[in-house]
């Protein structure tokens, strides 16, 4: 076991693998494995990234915050 915030904390995977078991892969059978592949996809990118609100970001989608708390690129000369 590591401290918080070294490299052998595995927390936000468990919770990522966990909320992935519990939201998509209990609620649905697949006849493929490119039909469970593109469905991982689809929640991965299209709900876990971009619409899930998380309270320790104020509320925001992880993609939203990120935005939001990044430094403005500065114009070219």
């Amino acid at each position: 076991m590591g401290r918080v915030g070294s490299c052998f904390d595995n927390a936000a995977a468990e919770a990522f693998f966990s909320s992935l078991e519990w939201e998509v892969l209990s609620r649905q059978e697949f006849d493929t494995r490119a039909q469970a592949r593109a469905v991982v996809i689809d929640w991965a990118y299209g709900f876990y990234n971009h619409q899930r609100r998380h309270s320790a970001a104020g509320m925001m989608s992880p993609v939203n915050y990120e935005q939001s708390t990044a430094a403005p690129v500065p114009d070219a000369a």
